[in-house]
Parts: C-alpha cells; sequence; structure tokens
C-alpha cells in the first residue's frame, strides 16, 4: 500500500476508531495493523492523534451511566460535608448512617429511598469524585507554650509504648494555646485528653496553665468520662508535671498509672497531638483569647454541644499497623468508627454505662448540634484578638 493510500486508510477509520467501544477498537487495530503493516504501539499513536473535529465526537458505547449524577444526592453530601468540616472520604462515608436520618428533619427536604440506598452504599472514590471541584475552593472553620517542667521528672517514668494500649481508660494528654502571635501574658489554654483504645475525646478551657487550674479540669474530665481512668500520660510541660497532680492520681485508692513522653519527641504522644489540629485549631483557630470569661464560655462549649457531637457523630481510624518497605512506609488503618460506636463495641464496657450512652443517642441531632456549635464558636471568634492579615493569610492556606 502506497503512503498516500494509507494515510486515506487512517483518515477513514480514525474517527470510526474513537466513536467504538473497547473490543470494537481492538478490532479496527487489528484491521489497520494487518492492511497497514504497522507495528501495534505506533498504530495506537497514530490513531490517537486527532484533529480538534474528531476530539467533538461522542463515543457511542460511553460505558455505564453514573448513578450518583443526581442533584439531590450531591447536595446531601455537599451539606453534610461542609458540617463536618471538611471530612476526608472515609470518614464521610462511615458518617453517613449517623447523619442521614436526621437530614430530612433538619432541611425540610424528603429523600427517595432509591436515593437513600444510593447514599447509604457509596464508596469512599466516589464521594472524592463528586466532592473534587469543591475541596479547592472550601476551608475548614501557632506557637509552642510548653515550659519544661523539670522537678518531678525522675518520679514520673517515661512511656514510649502507649500506642499498644487497648484498655479504656488510658488517655493522652496535650495543651493547646489560644495565644495568637504571642505567648507573653495570660491567655486561655484548651486541655485536650484522648483515650487511646476508644479514642473518647473530652476538652477543657482553662485561663492560664495554673496547676490548681489544670488539676481542676482534669477532675471534670475525668467526671465525664464512660469508664475508669487507669493511665494518664502527658508530655514535660510544668502544667503536667507538678505535685498537684502527681499526688491526685497516685494518692488514691486505685492509683493511676502517670507517665510521660520523653522530652522534644511529640510523636511519642502522637493520638494527642494529631487531635490538637482536627479537634482544636480546625474549629477554634488561632486567634488570642486574653479574657478571662472566653474561658468560661469555652468550657461551655466543650461540656455541652461539642462534646455531643465529636464523641457521638465524628467518626477517626486509628493505625493498626506501621512498618517499612525499603523507601516507603506502609501504614493500615481500621474502618472508621466514632468513639461511642468504638465504646459500644468494647467489651471492657459494663452493660449499665452502654445503655446510658445509647440513651443520650438516642436523644441528639447531629445538625442540631452542629448550628448550636458554630453558632458559640462565631461568638467566641468575634470578642477574641484578631490575627495579623500576614498571619491570617497564612492560616487560611493550609
Amino acid at each position: 500500500m502506497k503512503p498516500s493510500e494509507k494515510k486515506e486508510y487512517l483518515a477513514a477509520i480514525r474517527a470510526r476508531y474513537h466513536r467504538a467501544g473497547k473490543r470494537e477498537k481492538k478490532t479496527i487495530l487489528d484491521e489497520f495493523c494487518l492492511v497497514c503493516e504497522y507495528n501495534r504501539k505506533y498504530a495506537i499513536r497514530v490513531l490517537k492523534n486527532v484533529s480538534s473535529k474528531v476530539h467533538k465526537l461522542h463515543r457511542n458505547n460511553p460505558g455505564r451511566p453514573s448513578k450518583y449524577h443526581d442533584p439531590i444526592i450531591f447536595d446531601v453530601l455537599h451539606k453534610i460535608w461542609l458540617v463536618m468540616n471538611l471530612p476526608c472520604s472515609k470518614r464521610l462515608k462511615a458518617a453517613l448512617p449517623f447523619w442521614l436520618p436526621y437530614y430530612e428533619q433538619f432541611f425540610k427536604i424528603i429523600i427517595h429511598p432509591r436515593q437513600m440506598t444510593l447514599l447509604l452504599g457509596i464508596s469512599a472514590s466516589t464521594i472524592d469524585r463528586l466532592l473534587k471541584h469543591l475541596r479547592a475552593s472550601s476551608h475548614k472553620w501557632g506557637l509552642s507554650t510548653t515550659k519544661p517542667g523539670s522537678l518531678l521528672k525522675r518520679h514520673i517514668p517515661i512511656a514510649t509504648d502507649q500506642w499498644d494500649e487497648s484498655r479504656p481508660g488510658y488517655l493522652e494528654a496535650d495543651t493547646v494555646a489560644h495565644c495568637g502571635t504571642s505567648a507573653d501574658g495570660t491567655f486561655v489554654f484548651t486541655i485536650n485528653c484522648i483515650d487511646m483504645a476508644t479514642t473518647w475525646r473530652e476538652q477543657r478551657a482553662t485561663f492560664g496553665k495554673g496547676e490548681l487550674g489544670v488539676l481542676k479540669a482534669l477532675k471534670d474530665i475525668e467526671l465525664s468520662l464512660p469508664f475508669r481512668i487507669k493511665g494518664f500520660d502527658c508530655d514535660n510541660g510544668s502544667e503536667f508535671l507538678n505535685w498537684h497532680l502527681l499526688k491526685y492520681f497516685t494518692h488514691r485508692k486505685n492509683p493511676v498509672k502517670f507517665t510521660r513522653s520523653r522530652p522534644y519527641k511529640k510523636n511519642d504522644n502522637a493520638h494527642v497531638e494529631e487531635k490538637n489540629w482536627t479537634l482544636v485549631r480546625q474549629y477554634i483557630g488561632y486567634q488570642r483569647m486574653a479574657q478571662p470569661h472566653l474561658a468560661d464560655e469555652l468550657n461551655a462549649l466543650y461540656t455541652s454541644e461539642w462534646r455531643m457531637m465529636m464523641n457521638y457523630f465524628i467518626p477517626s481510624t486509628k493505625l493498626l499497623e506501621k512498618r517499612r518497605e525499603g523507601e516507603k512506609i506502609i501504614k493500615r488503618y481500621d474502618v472508621p468508627k466514632t468513639p461511642y460506636q468504638r465504646v459500644m463495641e468494647h467489651s471492657m464496657i459494663v452493660p449499665k454505662t452502654k445503655r446510658k450512652l445509647k440513651q443520650i443517642f438516642e436523644s441528639l441531632n447531629p445538625f442540631v448540634l452542629q448550628r448550636a456549635v458554630e453558632k458559640k464558636i462565631k461568638h467566641l471568634v468575634i470578642q477574641a484578638e484578631p490575627l495579623p492579615q500576614f498571619v491570617r493569610k497564612q492560616v487560611t492556606k493550609k
């Protein structure tokens, strides 16, 4: 076949090739290679080079139509995603069964049973595809202030294997400073506590890091836990390493295992360190709160709607395995679950506590809780000192 004839033949079948399905393409390609005596890979490259006119042609068999190209399904996913403060697709998928039963009541919208079935069966990768174009334009709603507490270091042992603890009641604790761009003076701190077995989370606010104020906050946290505290692990800050806290945990009928991390090794407290960002910074922000009454208002939030929403309706994952293969670090996580789910599934939680938690869960509406949390946070942010403009731009990029 002459080169000119090959060009005419190519022009004749190229459009047909791009409209064809997978099986038809194979047949056309076999025929093209046989007639023109081309190498198969070269033939594929030649057929792929198309003009703008051919680009506009639609394939006769584009594949199975998507079930999720439904504006109602997209709207439901989008609203719940925004209300939950932009979680990843796996956590959003795990949270949908908890949030969807209240969606119709809150937004006064009826979801067809078929749409409800599709939403409950949607995969994480499909959620990523549907929300992909919104991630870049959507935004989520520091300074180190740890003063070394060296006097009691030899009395409090170092623990580096706390992540192996599977029994509920072993807490990791840290403080989050609401100091803005300056650590001078006195301001509000959030004490963040995470249970390693169930991921149950409790936060309390204190004005300054006084030993008695921190002790009072931890006593209140202990009363709110659905299990007895067995261990307490913290960093080397003076707010934790003091005689008041040591006596409180060790001088009791059932002493609490009081341990600390290695200095300058944040990974020793990895469970709570990562939650400082996801549970506090993403919601409260970086503004400076230097007025004492803001600690009281923050506690009013932490002890009511906040803890209910975070523990009953916001799922999280737990790291099950971490290993190195050559240059890669392979991490394996469990299925995202809420702290409430993990507590209900744990065999060491007594049935009486589970019944009480279930009664509380059945009385809650996540959309009402989120609306109240958002309203209180806005009121706090208005009263806090605003960040400088250059810092605000850096924070919003995160």
